[in-house]
Formats: C-alpha cells, sequence, structure tokens
C-alpha cells in the first residue's frame, strides 16, 4: 500500500508499505476512503515532535471501511463505514474511566504519532470499540473527517476549558481550521461577540460568514490595541489561543479581563513567557489541554442532524495520488486560500 511517511525533519515521502495486519485481539483494520492533514502534521515536519521516528505513516484523522477485526472486537465487523478518532483509547485504565482518554495507558495520541496513521490505503486502529464510531446512513463523510480531530479539539480545549457563556466576549487568536472549529462551536453557548484575529483577511473574512462578529488583522502587531479598543478597554472574558507561537499566547496574556479565561489549545513547539508578575493579581485561569474526544457522540449527532456543517471547512480535494501537492497547498495556507484539504482514496 502506499503511504505518506516521515523522513526527517523538514522531509516526507510516499512510499510502499505492508498492508497492517491484526497485532492483538482489540485491533480493527480499516481501508481509508478519506483523509486530511492537520497543522499537527506541520509541526512534525517541523521537528517539534521528537518522539516521531524515521519511517512513520503521518496522519489521525479519516474516514473509512473496516476491513478485518480482531476477535475480541464486539461493535464492528468487516463492511462497516467508520469514523476514526485521533485518540485510541483502551476505556478501561484509570485515565480513561476519568474519561482523559487523551492519556489512556496503552493509546492516547498515538496514531501518525508513535505508530502509524492514517494517510495511507489501510491503518491498524488498536482498541478499535473504543476508538472508532459508526458512519450514519446517508452521513457526508467528508464532513465526518472534521470529526477526527479540529472540532472536538475547538470544543473540548477552547470552548469547554474557556468556560464559554451566554453574553461573553470570546476572542479566538488564530483563524486556522481549529480556531474555526472553535468559531462554530462556541456558538452552542451564545456569546455576545466571538473575535477573531488573524494575519489573513481570506480567513477572517470567512470566519465572519461562520459567526464572528468582529474580526482584527495583527499583521501591524496592535492586535492587542485594537480588541481593547473594540471591548471599551475590559479585555475578554475568554481568550483562546489557536496557533502555537509565542506571539499569540501573548496577545492572549494582554487581553483577557480579570476573572477571565486563557484556553490554549495552539501545539507549541517552543517555550513561552507567561507574565505571572502581571496575571498573579488578575484571578485569570489558565487551561491547556490534548483533546479527549469524549464529546465525538454528541458532535456526530449535530453533524448529522446539520446543525453544525463542518463541511464548510473544505477548500481543496485531492487523490491520495496527488498528497505531496496537496501538503503544498496546506503549508502555504494564505496563498492558497486554503483551510482544511480533503485526500479522497474512493
Amino acid at each position: 500500500m502506499k503511504a505518506l511517511t516521515f523522513v526527517e525533519p523538514g522531509k516526507k515521502e510516499v512510499v510502499e508499505k505492508p498492508i497492517p495486519k491484526i497485532e492483538k485481539p482489540t485491533d480493527v483494520i480499516v481501508r481509508i476512503t478519506k483523509t486530511t492533514i492537520c497543522g499537527t502534521d506541520l509541526h512534525i515536519l517541523s521537528g517539534d515532535v521528537p518522539a516521531v521516528t524515521k519511517g512513520r505513516t503521518l496522519g489521525h484523522e479519516g474516514v473509512g471501511v473496516v476491513e478485518e477485526v480482531g476477535d475480541g472486537v464486539k461493535n464492528f465487523k468487516k463492511g462497516d463505514r467508520v469514523l476514526i478518532s485521533c485518540i485510541t483509547s483502551c476505556g478501561k485504565c484509570e485515565n480513561c474511566k476519568k474519561g482523559l482518554y487523551a492519556h489512556c495507558e496503552d493509546g492516547g495520541w498515538i496514531l501518525g504519532h508513535l505508530i502509524d496513521g492514517t494517510q495511507a490505503e489501510y491503518v491498524r486502529i488498536p482498541h478499535g470499540d473504543n476508538s472508532l464510531y459508526h458512519i450514519p446512513e446517508g452521513a457526508d463523510e467528508e464532513a465526518l473527517v472534521m470529526l477526527s480531530d479540529i472540532l472536538p479539539t475547538g470544543f473540548e480545549i477552547g470552548v469547554l476549558n474557556g468556560q464559554v457563556q451566554p453574553g461573553q466576549t470570546v476572542a479566538i487568536i488564530g483563524a486556522g481550521p481549529v480556531g474555526m472549529a472553535a468559531l462554530l462551536t462556541a456558538q452552542f453557548y451564545s456569546p455576545a461577540e466571538i473575535i477573531m484575529v488573524d494575519l489573513d483577511d481570506n480567513r477572517l473574512e470567512m470566519s465572519r460568514k461562520f459567526g464572528a462578529t468582529k474580526t482584527v488583522n495583527s499583521s501591524d502587531g496592535k492586535a492587542v490595541e485594537k480588541i481593547m479598543e473594540l471591548t471599551e478597554g475590559k479585555g475578554v472574558d475568554v481568550a483562546i489561543e489557536a496557533v502555537g507561537i509565542p506571539a499569540t499566547f501573548d496577545i492572549c496574556q494582554e487581553i483577557v479581563k480579570p476573572g477571565g479565561f486563557l484556553a490554549n489549545v495552539g501545539v507549541h513547539g517552543k517555550p513561552v513567557e507567561f507574565h505571572i508578575e502581571k496575571l498573579w493579581i488578575s484571578n485569570i485561569t489558565l487551561t491547556t489541554g490534548l483533546v479527549n474526544t469524549n464529546t465525538t457522540p454528541m458532535l456526530l449527532k449535530t453533524v448529522t442532524s446539520k446543525k453544525l456543517q463542518p463541511e464548510q471547512l473544505i477548500t481543496h480535494r485531492f487523490t491520495f495520488d496527488q498528497i505531496l501537492e496537496a501538503y503544498e497547498v496546506f503549508k502555504n495556507a494564505s496563498k492558497n486560500e486554503a483551510m482544511k484539504v480533503i485526500i479522497s482514496n474512493d
């Protein structure tokens, strides 16, 4: 089978690999029909995730068809169409019993990280009963790819950790896919204002279509000044960091009001400076997190009912043979007006 693999920082290649086999009774082999590229994949290729070793198949998102199941799998059979969670969970360990699937003792974020991932024709899913979801008949499978990672990530780590409430002012720093997912799901809670901040006017325009009430272009270095002006000098109730660089984390620290929440969603490859000397007195709450995907069943219902339409985030479509081109488009998102890409293996 063909697979997109990590070679070394800055280098990737498509190679031929054997089709994965069942290794444990709880495994499921899935034939990938649609996958995508995540910002985390770009972080890996930049060398920000040293646990990823040479030859690793990248990717942790996708939908597909069950090809084979282990003897211990009860919920799935050959031919089932399934949504793959970016988080693998055994459902039995201490952390899983707390709903902390991201820190499963025999799973967590391992696809495309510690084991081969979904940017291939086939993938092995450990703990299939707890790490896959049945796709409802007639569902938009492209939309469901957004449920593998970005929707639950933006919702759980941004909106829920940030404790967004009705009437609040929320700022989302970064209008990439996860920032947009936070924007879409924050509206479940009816905040009065959602301010979207980004360098890219095209993404800011898109965010207005998706529900942002105000936008700020931060390319002039005056994002904090602009946000404080928009909030009459008060700052925001919730600042969601959705990029993962020191500059955007700094913006969040400057704009969060006393008693507010700073919800960090971005993947950071470098240290940031936390201004405790200013914030110790402000009663803020700082949260971090890796998505648990325990909201996926609820989000799946909202998507299949069309209450939430994440397919709007898809801007480009490719075949698997075009995956290297897809990476170039996604890497240069601003130039290509790209948000999420779909890579099809149908």
